[in-house]
């Protein structure tokens, strides 16, 4: 069984900065993709960002620039760094890790988990 686990939403004001981790525990091989989504009251699940096990990260036209993603992969925890802070950032946000499952000898498959989410709201 594996569990994932985020922290550090909260409120902030326009033009703040917030952290969200994002830990991985139980039992598995390894975490492949870990990724960060958002979903706002009425709206869809979004993707937010991701990042591969290699440390390349990628991000949504409306957070690039402005949002960082990285991870521990010792810890295994992906952090979002999240500056300059807009109202239309408001949201749940969820992380999702992609980990590899011992299937056999020498063999795995890989599942996805999600964390629980954490709120973020931003005031103006």
């Amino acid at each position: 069984q594996v569990q994932v686990v985020e922290s550090g939403g909260g409120l902030v004001q326009v033009g703040g900065s917030l952290r969200l981790s994002c830990v991985a525990s139980g039992r598995f091989i390894s975490i492949d993709d870990m990724a960060w989504y958002r979903q706002a009251p009425g709206n869809q699940r979004e993707l937010v960002a991701v990042i591969t096990s290699g440390g390349v990260g990628t991000y949504s036209d409306s957070v690039k620039g402005r949002f960082t993603i990285s991870r521990d992969n010792a810890k295994n925890t992906e952090y979002l760094q999240m500056n300059s802070l807009k109202p239309e950032d408001t949201a749940v946000y969820f992380c999702k890790h992609t980990v590899r499952i011992q299937a056999g000898v020498f063999q795995f498959r890989r599942e996805d988990y999600w964390g629980q989410g954490t709120q973020v709201i931003v005031s103006s």
